[in-house]
Parts: structure tokens; sequence; C-alpha cells
């Protein structure tokens, strides 16, 4: 148990396709390696229906798993940082419009301002990036990040790369080492890896 007594803010993104992918990592996290959980979810999450699952159903998976209230606003998300209430901030899947707002210090969602609140404090933020564009227009998001302070990324790579070449996805099963690594603030390595 790596993480016994470790509280850990997971925050879901609208990468819709990939939060199925996320859930047994969850489930990992806190049966596994001992941790609580608190999800966070972006307003898109939150109230979107989609070909995925239905948001109200989202809501009632992840906070039965975690046994933790969605937080679900930025009132609710800002006490992160006074508080310093997560020893790690995990944002899984992470979409392009995420890191495009963080790499420009935007803080207009739920999630970002959990991220913010968690660098207030010198904390890591690990990010499991889940976006088309990551090779085309976020690539400079994703640099800027990747030299960032506090910020650690889960490996990633194409995960069509004859079907949508700017596409990349995290390997999400490599997320709780991730997060071992960032709490010793260490890059797990190699960061690059086939999807």
């Amino acid at each position: 148990m790596r993480l016994k007594g470790k509280t850990i803010g997971f925050a879901i993104t609208g990468s819709h396709c990939t939060i199925a992918e996320v859930i047994p990592i969850v489930k990992e996290l806190i049966e596994k390696e001992g941790a609580v959980v608190i999800p966070i979810f972006s307003e898109t999450v939150l109230t979107t229906d989609t070909r995925f699952g239905k948001a109200e159903d989202w809501k009632k998976e992840f906070e039965t798993l975690t046994g933790q209230k969605v937080i679900t606003s930025i009132v609710e998300a800002e006490p992160i940082g006074p508080r310093k209430l997560l020893d790690v901030m995990v944002v899984a899947p992470c979409t392009g419009n995420t890191i495009a707002k963080l790499a420009n210090s935007i803080t207009d969602t739920t999630v970002l301002m959990a991220v913010k609140a968690q660098l207030r404090n010198l904390k890591p933020v690990v990010l499991a990036i889940s976006t088309n564009d990551g090779l085309a227009g976020n690539l400079k998001n994703l640099g800027h990040l990747m030299n960032a302070k506090n910020i650690f990324m889960v490996p990633f790579g194409q995960d069509s790369p004859t079907g949508k070449a700017n596409s990349i996805v995290a390997k999400m099963e490599l997320l709780p080492d991730t997060i071992v690594s960032a709490l010793e603030n260490r890059q797990i390595q190699p960061l690059l890896v086939n999807k």
C-alpha cells in the first residue's frame, strides 16, 4: 500500500470515451494502494450525457466507488488550497481544452480551480492526457506543462497513428506508479510509450 494515508484529488474532464478506463484505476488506488480519493468533475462531465454514459450515472458511480461526494463547482474546489486538502491532484482523463487553459493560467472550471489550488501549495499535479490534438495545436501547451514545476505526466503515446495522427492518450495503467513518483518529485520514465 504505497499510498496509505495519502489523499488524492481525482479530476475527470470531458474525454468521455476515456472515463470508463479510469474507474478500475480509482478502484486500485483505494483498494490496493490505500489512498483516499476525492472525485472532482468538470462541468462538461457533470452535465453532458453521451453515448459513453449519462452524467448522473457517472456521478453516482464515482461517489459510490470513493465514498466521497463529487466536487462540482469552483466554490467547492477553492478550499483545496487554503485547507491543504490533498497530497496529490490527478486529472484523468485530461482533455486538450484543460491542457490549453492550464498552460495559459486560465481558471474558469472546477477542475482548473482544483489544480490551481493544489499548485498554490507547491504540491504535485499528475496529468493523464487524452486529446485528439496533442501533436497539433496543443503540442506547445503540452511542452509548456512538461517543463512546469510540480506538474507530472502519465506516460503517453499515439492511440491511433494512422487514423488520428495527432491524438495522444496516457497509458492509464501507469497512473499509480506516476503518482508515487510525483510524490517523490520525479517524473516517471519513459514518458513516451506505445499506446
